[in-house]
């Protein structure tokens, strides 16, 4: 199952049919995708599942139907187990960024995370997840495709927001800091922390899926 995102409103992608009553369900080969994505923006659609019994075939929909931008960031855990947030167009976020030409998907994450916020003594941990979100720029809708890494650093020292990407604050939070950050951030976000961090589900639109 895939949770794309728009307006911080999810497309689900499941291989189900019936994921709960509230759901209109579109079989992947009726789906007319900009259709609904124009519809989720004017508020007359919520609850939206396309479905295809072969789970291969739900992302490669995905990748076809919208141009593609390939992105890598982390979660960055300090030696207190501090989380790094970056505050960026009125919301707590955390560091990501486009994947350059000839990067892994790890170095990107590397790269994006120091160039964002300064921290130094970086390394991944592990993989985290995929997450999804639909975006318009320049009259085109595009799929933004972020892979996430856990990091770990044990650096102390000044952090140094990036003010070109519009980077206002970098901040280390801990557990009770994150939690109320999380109340400002995106849906796609949230997917990533462990559901003791969230004070509320993520969106309870979803709870049943």
């Amino acid at each position: 199952m895939y949770k794309v995102f728009v307006n911080d409103i999810p497309i689900i992608l499941s291989t189900e049919e019936n994921i709960g009553k509230q759901y209109t369900a579109i079989p992947l080969k009726e789906v007319r995708l900009k259709k609904i994505i124009r519809k989720i923006n004017n508020n007359e659609l919520t609850y939206v599942n396309l479905f295809h019994k072969n789970p291969e075939k739900l992302e490669r929909f995905l990748r076809k139907k919208l141009p593609v931008v390939e992105a890598a960031g982390g979660m960055v855990f300090n030696d207190d187990k501090e989380i790094l947030f970056i505050h960026r167009n009125k919301k707590w976020d955390l560091p990501k960024g486009k994947i350059e030409k000839g990067e892994t998907h790890e170095e990107a994450a590397l790269r994006e995370v120091i160039e964002e916020t300064g921290v130094k003594d970086l390394e991944i941990v592990k993989y985290m997840e995929t997450t999804y979100h639909i975006f318009r720029r320049n009259d085109k809708y595009k799929l933004k495709v972020t892979y996430w890494y856990e990091m770990h650093s044990n650096y102390n020292g000044p952090l140094i927001p990036e003010p070109s990407e519009g980077i206002k604050k970098v901040k280390w939070k801990n557990f009770e800091k994150s939690q109320k950050a999380l109340q400002n951030s995106y849906e796609n976000i949230k997917l990533l922390f462990p559901k003791e961090y969230l004070t509320t589900h993520p969106n309870d639109r979803i709870t049943k899926v």
